[in-house]
C-alpha cells in the first residue's frame, strides 16, 4: 500500500450501520522518535566518555590526554538546574556553578509546555532504555505486567512525594544560602561524585539497579511511571501544554487498539483529549490508529475559512515533534553559550585539588 491513503468499509461496534472512512497512511512517527532517542543517547555517551577523561586527567595530576570539561554533563544534575533556577527567580542573576543545569532543566521545562511530557519519550536516555527494557520484556514474556489500578495510583504517587521532598528543601532555601551551597566542594563536584557513583557503585546498588531493570522488564516503563521526579515535574507542567492527543470521535472506529498500544494505559479510545500528567506524547496510540485523522497530536481545531468544511486541523506530526525539540533544545544551548553562561569557570587549581578527592567530599549537610 506505501503512503497511499484507501477508502475502506468498516462496520460500528455499537451500531449497525456501516460507513465509509479513510483507513490511516503508514506512521512513521515511531521510527522518527527513536531515530531522536538514539541521537540523544549517542550525545549523551559522547559527553560522558569526554567527561570521564576530563576527571581521569586531574586523577593522573595533570598527564594524559587534556580535554576540556563538557558543561552538557550538567543536564545529569537535575537538582542543581533546580537550585539554580530558584536563583534566577530570586536574583535576576545567572548563577555562576553549574549553570548549564538550569539552562537545560528550562530548556525541558518549555518542552514539557509546549509538546506535553515528549522529553520523557524522545529525550531522555532514562526514558528510551526503560522503554527497550518493557519491550525485551514482552519479547521473553509474550506480554506486560498491568498492575491492579489501586496499586498503580497508590505507586505513581511517590514520584510526587519525591519531587515535593525536593521542592521543599529548596524552596526553603535563601538566595544566599543557595549561592553557598553551590560554592561548598560538594556544590563544586557534584558532577564527579555522580560519575564516581557508577565508577565504583557497590554490591547494593548493583543490587538496586538489577532490582529496577527487572521490574522494567515486567512492568512498562516502571522507573518513570512510579518513582521519577523529574518525569512528575515534567507532568505537571505538561498539563499547560496547548497541543494534545485529540480522538475525532467520528472518524472514530471504536477498535480500542490505540488504548491497547499506550505505555501509560491511558483510556484514548474513551476520551476526546487526553489531558493527563501520564502522557508523554510518544505517539504510539497515533502509531497504531488505522483510521486516518482518528488520532492526532494537535493544537485544539479552529474553524477552517475553506467553504464545506467545520473544522481545520492544525496536526504537530512527528517531523514537527522533532522539529519543536531540536529548535528548544539547540536553541537553549546556543543563547547559554551565546551570553557567556554556560560554563562553568573555574581554576584550574580548584579542579586539581577537588577531583581526585571527590570521594571524600560529604554534602555540607551532613
Amino acid at each position: 500500500m506505501g503512503a497511499q491513503v484507501v477508502e475502506a468499509v468498516v462496520e460500528h461496534r455499537h451500531g449497525e450501520r456501516k460507513r465509509v472512512v479513510r483507513r490511516a497512511a503508514p506512521d512513521r512517527s515511531q521510527r522518527i522518535r527513536l531515530a531522536a532517542q538514539l541521537a540523544f543517547v549517542a550525545l549523551n555517551i559522547w559527553i560522558g566518555a569526554q567527561f570521564y577523561l576530563w576527571v581521569r586527567w586531574y586523577e593522573r595530576g595533570g598527564h594524559g590526554m587534556a580535554v576540556s570539561r563538557p558543561a552538557g554533563v550538567e543536564g545529569w544534575l537535575p537538582i542543581a538546574g533546580l537550585m539554580n533556577l530558584k536563583y534566577l527567580a530570586l536574583t535576576g542573576r545567572v548563577p555562576p556553578i553549574h549553570a548549564a543545569a538550569m539552562f537545560l532543566l528550562m530548556a525541558f521545562l518549555l518542552i514539557s509546555f509546549v509538546a506535553k511530557k515528549a522529553f520523557c519519550s524522545w529525550l531522555c536516555p532514562v526514558g528510551t532504555l526503560s522503554e527497550q527494557l518493557w519491550k525485551l520484556g514482552r519479547r521473553i514474556f509474550g506480554r506486560n505486567l498491568r498492575l491492579p489500578r489501586s496499586l498503580d495510583t497508590g505507586l505513581r504517587g511517590l514520584k510526587y512525594v519525591l519531587l515535593g521532598f525536593f521542592v521543599f528543601v529548596i524552596w526553603e532555601m535563601s538566595a544566599e544560602a543557595l549561592a553557598d551551597f553551590m560554592m561548598t566542594p560538594y556544590g563544586l563536584v557534584a558532577d564527579v561524585k555522580m560519575l564516581n557513583f557508577f565508577r565504583t557503585i557497590g554490591e547494593t546498588g548493583i543490587i538496586v539497579l538489577a532490582v529496577l531493570a527487572a521490574l522494567s522488564m515486567l512492568v512498562q516503563n516502571f522507573w518513570c511511571r512510579y518513582l521519577c521526579p523529574y518525569g512528575a515535574l515534567m507532568g505537571l507542567v505538561s498539563l499547560l501544554s496547548p497541543i494534545e492527543i485529540r480522538r475525532d470521535t467520528e472518524a472514530c472506529i471504536d477498535c480500542g487498539k490505540c488504548a491497547k498500544a499506550c505505555p501509560a494505559a491511558l483510556p484514548v479510545d474513551r476520551l476526546v483529549q487526553i489531558r493527563s500528567v501520564e502522557c508523554s506524547a510518544c505517539m504510539a496510540c497515533v502509531a497504531a490508529c488505522p483510521v486516518e485523522h482518528g488520532l492526532q497530536f494537535a493544537l485544539p481545531p479552529r474553524r477552517a475559512a475553506e467553504p464545506g468544511l467545520r473544522w481545520a486541523r492544525r496536526v504537530a506530526g512527528p517531523g514537527a515533534v522533532a522539529a519543536i525539540l531540536a529548535g528548544i533544545f539547540l536553541g537553549t544551548v546556543f543563547y547559554a553559550r551565546a551570553t557567556g553562561h554556560w560554563r562553568t569557570n573555574l581554576p584550574q587549581a580548584v579542579y586539581m585539588r577537588l577531583v581526585p578527592h571527590a570521594n571524600e567530599v560529604t554534602h555540607p549537610g551532613m
